[in-house]
């Protein structure tokens, strides 16, 4: 069995619910191929080790400054990536490894910035909050609570302006979902028609603060209403109906060029961050989440009732720990920024 290319070269009308399902299937209607899940599945498979490897040498302090894991969230910047068009572009928060993953860097680009070598997609100089790549229409890695909403109303506008039928996907946390400038760029967005879609990733806890205590008002996919911005809550452990609900939601944005808010019900399997030990939660609730939500086992278990054995696709596995374990090679061997570097990419 090969890799997917892109895989391979990692080694060199509002059709969304308007509730959220418990246990959402895959559409009917999906035009996905069995070969588009699996490659969607051995997609989620590295980003889950990278960040496993990534918890691993932080401990080692190999990398510095802060780092966020998607671990459990692999499913959302997978389904994304794999609904957009050639034009649209993605900006999120500081937990962004798996979305930089999922639009297509390499784990060696990902893993060099987050150890601060030459190489990295911000050159090293950026750090894990912090990754950029034009070239892949991957605007950030932002470290600044909510402040890539007002970014991506920008990148909305560009779209607009150039009238090049582009879509702005911002993603924030729940968390950034209480910040005066996310309130402001809806009320713009929705004044000048453009075309972006907000989805919120509603993990349950604000850093450690469950939403219940942090966010008031209602549900958080409500909260474009008084702007006249659309919303709709789906469950995010399901990448094949997300996907749906993506290619669904773009779609509607590029006919009406009004703006869109997507909610999604996730869970992560770690802290908020490296030194976050998670005591606002129980073991319990914790075990709960990771036998019922995880959504490598739930599109395995879908691939596996169509046929796919086992073995075939544990391979997925075995790829994405050897793919993980050549970038982090290639990154740690791979030299610091020089001290010129310093003076390029900066205003003077």
């Amino acid at each position: 069995m090969t890799l997917p290319e892109s895989l391979s070269e990692s080694l060199s009308e509002l059709g969304a619910e308007s509730e959220m399902q418990a246990h959402p299937s895959p559409s009917v209607a999906s035009n996905l191929s069995i070969q588009d899940m699996k490659n969607m599945l051995a997609q989620m498979w590295i980003i889950r080790r990278f960040e496993e490897k990534c918890g691993e040498i932080y401990t080692a302090g190999k990398i510095a400054g802060f780092c966020h894991l998607c671990i459990g969230q692999e499913a959302i910047s997978v389904g994304a990536s794999q609904a957009m068009g050639p034009k649209d572009t993605m900006i999120t928060a500081y937990r962004s490894h798996g979305h930089a993953l999922a639009r297509g860097l390499t784990p060696f680009q990902v893993m060099a910035e987050l150890m601060g070598k030459e190489g990295g997609s911000s050159k090293g100089k950026g750090g894990s909050m912090h990754l950029f790549h034009t070239e892949r229409l991957f605007y950030g890695g932002h470290g600044i609570v909510g402040a890539q909403t007002a970014l991506g109303t920008g990148l909305a506008f560009a779209h607009q302006y150039r009238n090049d039928g582009g879509v702005c996907m911002t993603f924030l946390g729940d968390g950034a979902s209480n910040q005066g400038q996310f309130f402001e760029s809806m009320n713009m967005a929705s004044l000048w028609n453009l075309p972006i879609l907000y989805i919120i990733e509603n993990n349950g806890y604000s850093m450690g603060t469950a939403v219940s205590r942090a966010c008031s008002g209602g549900p958080l996919y409500q909260r474009g209403m008084p702007f006249g911005i659309p919303g709709s809550l789906v469950k995010g452990d399901d990448v094949l109906h997300l996907y749906d609900v993506f290619t669904t939601m773009l779609e509607t944005i590029r006919t009406t060029s009004r703006p869109m808010l997507l909610e999604i019900d996730t869970y992560r399997f770690k802290g908020h961050s490296m030194s976050d030990p998670g005591k606002y939660r129980t073991r319990k609730e914790l075990d709960e989440a990771r036998s019922s939500r995880d959504p490598l086992f739930i599109l395995s278990n879908y691939l596996k009732e169509r046929g796919e054995s086992d073995e075939d696709l544990a391979q997925f596995d075995h790829q994405a720990k050897d793919i993980t374990e050549h970038a982090f090679a290639m990154a740690d061997a791979a030299p610091e920024p020089s001290t010129t570097s310093l003076w390029e990419d900066i205003l003077r």
